[in-house]
């Protein structure tokens, strides 16, 4: 993934919704390096700012048909769980983005087909990588050895600390939501439960990708995730890997607060 700060528009004529989730999440993440580059103090407005207009422009051209629930939309249509929605976070984890060492931060891209992620991508813009449900590749190995819950780098919630007891897990800090789910999907990590509410867009694209690569995602409960409701507000979400959802499931029930 380079770092030229010229947007880059995609083409109107892919029908495919997986390969265009995954170009607008890659190239708007190069848009994002550029942006970076250039040490503005105001970084990481900017960022969030420039990330989301370029989605709701390439948006409106490729799918003028279609809604989009944006974190940085000024407003949005309430859905029902019904029809094509795009759910996005031009930048999810902007605090880590204003840090320019830190990798942590992602793009995300999902489309929510009747209420349930049908094709999404996560760029990880300073790791050079995007995952998409175009993608297809194993679940990777666990190596031997404890393992490993994500938790919040500034705020982790006793939640998890309880569930760490419970699992006997090692907690791992990090940034953006996408970041963490990511670490999930590619073995660096085995748990992400977070426990303290989130917006749709920060977990559908995640939530896409894992489950298209095999990994377990639901709520803590381990009932099914739904997106474009009427309020989008999630309480709790859970992304780990397949072997371990029944144990951490079980864990969940005992620790939640």
């Amino acid at each position: 993934m380079s770092a030229d700060p010229r947007p880059t528009v995609v083409s109107t004529d892919d029908a495919d919704d997986h390969a265009l989730a995954r170009r607008l999440a890659e190239r708007a993440g190069t848009l994002l390096l550029g942006l970076r580059a250039s040490g503005r103090p105001d970084l990481g407005a900017a960022g969030d700012r420039v990330a989301h207009e370029w989605l709701m422009q390439e948006l409106q051209r490729c799918r003028p048909a279609d809604r989009v629930l944006s974190e940085e939309s000024a407003g949005h249509q309430p859905g029902r769980g019904h029809g094509r929605v795009w759910i996005v976070d031009p930048l999810d984890g902007t605090r880590e983005y204003a840090e320019s060492d830190r990798p942590d931060w992602a793009v995300h891209v999902a489309l929510v087909v009747d209420g349930r992620p049908a094709a999404g991508a996560v760029a990880l813009p300073a790791q050079g990588r995007v995952l998409a449900t175009s993608d297809a590749w194993p679940v990777p190995a666990r190596p031997d050895r404890p393992v490993r819950l994500l938790v919040s780098r500034t705020r982790p919630a006793p939640h998890a600390q309880a569930l760490a007891a419970a699992l006997g897990a090692e907690l791992v800090p990090m940034g953006s939501a996408g970041a963490k789910a990511m670490a999930v999907v590619l073995g660096d990590a085995d748990v992400y439960a977070h426990a303290g509410g989130q917006y749709e867009w920060d977990s559908a694209a995640p939530v896409a990708v894992a489950l298209a690569a095999g990994f377990h995602a639901s709520r803590l409960d381990g009932t099914s995730l739904r997106y474009d409701r009427p309020e989008p507000w999630l309480p709790d979400l859970l992304v780990c890997r397949p072997d371990l959802a029944d144990r951490v499931l079980a864990a969940t029930r005992d620790t939640a607060p």
